[in-house]
């Protein structure tokens, strides 16, 4: 049984979130029936009862010769709501205007979600144009400066065994080594990744204290071309000044939702 308050599992409410889910992991690859059928373990007959359902919804897409299958614009809908309806982004995004503008480089939010980092809010540097915006897409915690200075936050017995997937020839693949860095970051106060999710981008994390333990933090990324000792510098100034900013703002006025 799931962890749903001693309430059975709706079996095909929970097919339903995992095919979504494995829809969207699966980003600009569409998948077939046969795909998504084995994938989740279910008979071929009743994958395609629910891809039906889900296409004539809006929540999933199928190609013109209906074999090709993809995440659908109602996910996205659903997704801006959450944002829009969050109080601890509406309430962060002015900082991340100001931090954009003191700095002129890209300035993230993320929250922790399991093992991952979900991107919540990005401000671009216009002197590094990504192509794709990491809003709504999701970077293992171990591998970025946002998720390293949540994970800073707990205990490193929370911390799951390894190996821990690489994304770069920089990114921690066992726990000893995270362990060692979450130790530095506890004593610095923000956490820094040199490479380690991205090759030639450096980031600077700083968990927001709202929530114990954090579950928000805020970046700045940077080339490592434009990095150089008097720009960390002004980096870490600047986006502890945001941090102190934020915290004293966040959570909301009382009345508001607290959601859990």
């Amino acid at each position: 049984m799931s962890d749903t308050g001693g309430v059975r599992e709706v079996k095909s409410a929970a097919r339903t979130v995992e095919l979504l889910e494995l829809l969207a992991a699966r980003a600009d690859r569409p998948a077939r029936l046969q795909e998504l059928a084995d994938a989740l373990g279910v008979p071929r007959s009743s994958m395609y009862a629910l891809l039906q359902t889900l296409i004539s919804r809006g929540w999933v897409r199928t190609d013109v010769t209906g074999s090709l299958y993809g995440i659908g614009i109602h996910a996205l809908l659903t997704g801006t709501g959450y944002l829009d309806s969050d109080p601890r982004v509406r309430a962060v995004r002015p900082y991340l205007d100001e931090a954009s503008e003191a700095l002129g480089e890209t300035i993230h939010m993320g929250r922790l979600d399991g093992r991952d980092v979900a991107y919540l809010a990005t401000r671009e540097s216009h002197e590094y144009l990504r192509t794709i915006s990491r809003v709504g897409r999701r970077l293992p915690a171990h591998v970025g400066a946002l998720g390293k200075a949540l994970l800073a936050e707990r205990p490193d017995g929370e911390l799951p065994e390894g190996p821990y997937e690489a994304l770069t020839p920089n990114s921690h693949t066992s726990r000893a080594s995270l362990a060692a860095d979450l130790a530095q970051i506890r004593s610095r106060g923000w956490s820094v990744d040199r490479e380690e999710g991205v090759s030639g981008i450096v980031g600077f994390g700083f968990a927001l204290r709202y929530d114990t333990p954090a579950l928000d933090a805020i970046s700045c990324s940077v080339p490592v071309a434009r990095l150089t000792p008097a720009h960390e510098e002004r980096i870490v100034a600047v986006m502890r000044e945001i941090r102190a900013k934020a915290e004293a703002t966040v959570p909301a006025a009382p009345g508001s939702v607290h959601w859990r």
